[in-house]
């Protein structure tokens, strides 16, 4: 299915993953708009988990965030359902993973806030825009993610390593990177590390923690992002009651345009 062809705005792609008729990964979807990772705990986390990702900002840059119960953020996005508008969601109960289902409309509760946190998939479109090849785009692959030994600032409960997305590139174009990158600080901005992955405790780059696993051509150096499923590593350590988060490379299309999270 060429999920890119028939759809021309993320409403169009929401109303598609509402209707059941589409559960995938959302690499590559709707160029330009923001797509955003998704953590969803009961009010009385709230506040230790805001304190996270102001405390982790490469990995937690936090996009918005909704009042107890609210279904929707009218700034990021119109006629949005939290419950039903991501392909697939993560179920935790006291820090264990439970389930992954397509909606949450059966476990929803009035007292849950939702936190809507910046997602690398959306600086890769200027990244392509300078010509750097995105391979998990062009191996039509979720992006590779892996837990590292780099420990986050720990915010009450909620403590855990860093968790970095990758994109191999020639050495070159992994500076460039670097420079476009870091005019994108709501999205990760620039990689944290680039070039051995033992050097951040990845023992085998072919068998990434989440997502797939993506070639690495001869000359090529893996380039390494923070990544917003850092969150969930946190969660398994804090073990609230409940939490929801999105599915890793499942995440929310908004109707804010990647250009308008640039700094110049």
């Amino acid at each position: 299915m060429d999920t890119n062809a028939s759809l021309n705005t993320p409403a169009d792609i929401r109303k598609l993953i509402r209707g059941g008729d589409y559960t995938g990964h959302t690499s590559g979807f709707a160029p330009g708009f923001v797509q955003a990772n998704l953590v969803i705990l009961p009010q009385k986390y709230a506040y230790d988990f805001l304190r996270f990702c102001q405390a982790n900002p490469k990995s937690c840059p936090l996009l918005g965030q909704t009042e107890a119960g609210a279904l929707g953020h009218p700034a990021l996005a119109k006629d949005l359902d939290i419950r039903t508008d991501l392909p697939k969601y993560r179920v935790f109960e006291h820090g264990q993973l439970i389930y992954e289902p397509t909606q949450v409309l059966d476990i929803w509760r009035d007292d849950l806030v939702s936190f809507l946190i910046g997602c690398s998939f959306s600086f890769e479109e200027a990244l392509l825009a300078d010509g750097i090849e995105i391979r998990n785009i062009s191996e039509h692959k979720n992006v590779p993610m892996y837990i590292t030994n780099q420990a986050c600032n720990g915010a009450g409960p909620f403590v855990g390593n860093q968790v970095v997305s990758m994109r191999p590139m020639k050495p070159k174009d992994a500076i460039r990177a670097i420079q476009i990158c870091s005019r994108y600080p709501s999205v990760h901005g620039a990689p944290v590390h680039f070039g051995d992955p033992a050097a951040i405790g990845i023992k085998d780059i072919n068998r990434p923690d989440f997502g797939e696993a993506v070639s690495i051509k001869a000359g090529e150096v893996p380039v390494f992002w923070a990544c917003g499923v850092t969150p969930q590593v946190a969660i398994s350590n804090a073990r609230p009651d409940f939490c929801i988060t999105h599915s890793p490379g499942h995440m929310l299309v908004l109707d804010i345009k990647n250009t308008s999270l640039a700094t110049f």
